[in-house]
């Protein structure tokens, strides 16, 4: 899979990421019940887009991380040993920085 293919997906990634954050964010603003029974599931429900919302973050920072190590020429070199990165490990996990050893070392 060339780095192409790798950027789309990345790409499509991101995207679905800024959708996902957009709608947790509405999601926030809409109003709350003032039923408290209901209130409670809002509490739990709350929770849990909040759990959402910070891994998209994470998850997004990780891709544009991803995304200027191609724009740099760095994307397949292991940020530890320096090493390539093999092209299965990328495909698997398209924002990794580490390499299949230096990730089990870890």
């Amino acid at each position: 899979m060339p780095f192409q293919e790798l950027k789309r997906r990345l790409l499509q990634r991101k995207m679905e990421l800024e959708r996902q954050q957009v709608a947790i964010r509405y999601d926030f603003a809409q109003g709350r019940s003032a039923d408290a029974a209901e209130q409670a599931q809002e509490r739990e429900n709350d929770d849990v887009l909040t759990a959402l919302a910070d891994h998209s973050v994470t998850e997004l920072e990780e891709i544009n991380r991803a995304l200027q190590r191609m724009e740099l020429g760095s994307y397949d070199k292991c940020a530890n040993c320096v090493e390539a990165i093999k092209l299965a490990r990328l495909s698997a996990i398209p924002f990794t920085i580490l390499c299949a050893s230096c990730a089990n070392a870890r």
